[in-house]
């Protein structure tokens, strides 16, 4: 990770066009490429930024960073306070709870509470940033990456959206829809799921565990 803290002008282009008037800022450029500017507040969202994968140009005191959809992100340096590259490794990812695992355990043996004719394909398919915790089929045919949570939170939101971005690259399960499952679904994550374009659904656990339990008896 290279890490930049400096007094900078930041403007983008793309589906729209803002800017960000000279301030002391946090510059990230992360192992996969990925740009983000950061003020001293605001949580950990970026004030701008440009995923993976991108092509960024150094310049004399500037940056451009460009994509394939035609954004263009400039920042200009106008004084360097800090300056670094660490390298993080390999992460391990987000280790879920007990209440976390069992609930993807049941939703894999139980997919149509995620919607009719649902099947499930894998459990924890692979992605280059993790693994996506289910991937599905609906009744259409189409591929459905499913992330489950105990609480429904918008960091959750954001790991299911940046996992869709690399897999609708892959022909094969292309075109790819999310849906974002928990016990409880904030406010927050509801409103950005729906711009993200990923559903979201509520999980009843006891529901699940009775479901379990009948189809024990029943066999």
């Amino acid at each position: 990770m290279r890490i930049v803290v400096a007094d900078c002008t930041v403007d983008y282009e793309g589906r729209l066009t803002a800017h960000l008037p000279r301030a002391t800022r946090l510059v990230m450029v992360k192992a996969d490429g990925c740009v983000a500017v950061h003020a001293d507040g605001g949580a950990y969202k970026p004030l701008n930024w440009m995923n993976a994968p991108n092509h960024l140009i150094e310049e004399d005191g500037r940056w451009v960073v460009t994509n394939t959809k035609g954004e263009r992100l400039v920042i200009e340096f106008h004084e360097i306070h800090f300056e670094t590259s660490v390298e993080l490794g390999e992460d391990p990812g987000l280790r879920k709870d007990g209440v976390e695992l069992e609930l993807q355990r049941l939703v894999a043996e139980n997919p149509e509470v995620l919607g009719d004719g649902m099947t499930l394909i894998r459990r924890e398919y692979p992605t280059p940033i993790g693994p996506v915790d289910l991937l599905c089929r609906d009744a259409d045919g189409g591929t459905v990456a499913v992330e489950i949570k105990r609480r429904g939170e918008i960091d959750g939101v954001e790991q299911l959206a940046r996992y869709l971005e690399f897999l609708s690259r892959d022909d094969r399960l292309a075109p790819i829809r999310g849906i974002f499952a928990a016990q409880e679904v904030k406010p927050q994550a509801r409103v950005l799921a729906g711009e993200r374009g990923i559903e979201w659904r509520e999980l009843d656990y006891d529901a699940l565990r009775g479901a379990e339990s009948a189809a024990l008896r029943l066999f």
